[in-house]
């Protein structure tokens, strides 16, 4: 799921390292590196990319970016022990932000600018790219280096930013693909310190996605739904999420960040799922589920907290003798 992020977040500079230890001087605790090299963009834990910044806070030793061109920024002053190219910082959001907002121009921030054409009714950015069998409806905004593949329909009051849509993909009314999504430091909120959101959405081959449906791009990387997936009205979606293929999804549906959610997953209306779970593949859940812990294979669930189905309505008889 590889993508290039100045499509969408051009580069605002790149600098050396020297060039970061110099203007975040007042950030860095202990610095550390052997080898001058530029820094042009920012790496995940899923994805590591050659000349990046990785932002870790977690107690990790790594093997895998040792010989990469990648410097380690991290507010855990252990990581020091693994790494040769490391920065451990006093706060990991506030050199977040500022790291993100010196590499990237994005839509977060003030200085962030695009280029529309206005076609038929609709603001299409001069830098997407839409294949000319798709159909665009009125009133949309499609932005900075969206692609929208084959036979495609776009209807009427959609947003669409930071994203890549395949062939077939049906967006209903007003929905919002590729919004910003909500990261924050919970310890210094407000909008001035919100994390910059750098990755993108991908919708994968016909994929249906109803009215008033959010969609939010990944922090870092991606947001994913799968070829085939039918999503229903007022869903929202968060950012890293990811939807398997021939997945189902009723309204009023709201999965946190970070969920992964396997192939062939039927979810009922108004289910509410934590974040940084794993849901297994031909998974059902009931309507007005809450599903707060990993769900296996094959499972029934349905409840708050979700349970297997069988053991719920058990439950539910059980409080319906007892008089509850």
């Amino acid at each position: 799921m590889k993508f290039i992020r100045t499509n969408f977040s051009p580069h605002k500079r790149t600098f050396d390292l020297n060039h970061f230890q110099k203007f975040h001087k007042e950030h860095i605790l202990f610095n550390s590196y052997t080898d001058n090299f530029e820094i042009n963009e920012i790496s995940s834990l899923s994805y590591f990319r050659d000349n990046s910044f990785l932002f870790l806070e977690k107690d990790m030793d790594i093997l895998d970016i040792k010989d990469k061109r990648i410097h380690i920024v991290s507010n855990i002053e252990k990581n020091k022990n693994y790494y040769k190219n490391i920065s451990i910082v006093k706060n990991l959001n506030i050199s977040y932000n500022l790291i993100c907002n010196e590499l990237f121009y994005h839509e977060d921030h003030i200085d962030y600018k695009d280029d529309f054409n206005y076609i038929n009714g609709s603001y299409i950015s001069k830098y997407s790219n839409i294949h000319k069998s798709t159909l665009i409806g009125k009133n949309n905004i499609i932005s900075r280096g969206v692609e929208i593949g084959k036979n495609s329909i776009i209807k009427n009051n959609v947003v669409i930013k930071s994203s890549i849509l395949g062939n077939n993909v049906i967006v209903c009314d007003n929905a919002s693909i590729g919004t910003s999504g909500f990261g924050f430091d919970f310890n210094n909120r407000g909008s001035l310190n919100f994390n910059p959101q750098l990755g993108i959405t991908i919708i994968d081959d016909n994929v249906h996605i109803g009215a008033s449906c959010t969609i939010d791009r990944g922090k870092i990387d991606y947001t994913y739904i799968g070829k085939n997936t039918m999503i229903d009205n007022m869903v929202h979606i968060a950012h890293n999420v990811v939807v398997g293929n021939n997945g189902c999804i009723a309204a009023q549906t709201g999965i946190s960040g970070s969920v992964q959610i396997g192939n062939n997953v039927t979810i009922g209306g108004q289910v509410g799922f934590a974040g940084h779970i794993t849901i297994g593949e031909n998974v059902i859940i009931a309507a007005k589920s809450g599903v707060t812990k990993d769900i296996k294979d094959n499972s029934v669930v349905a409840g708050f907290p979700a349970i297997d189905m069988k053991k719920w309505k058990k439950n539910i008889v059980r409080q319906r003798k007892n008089g509850h």
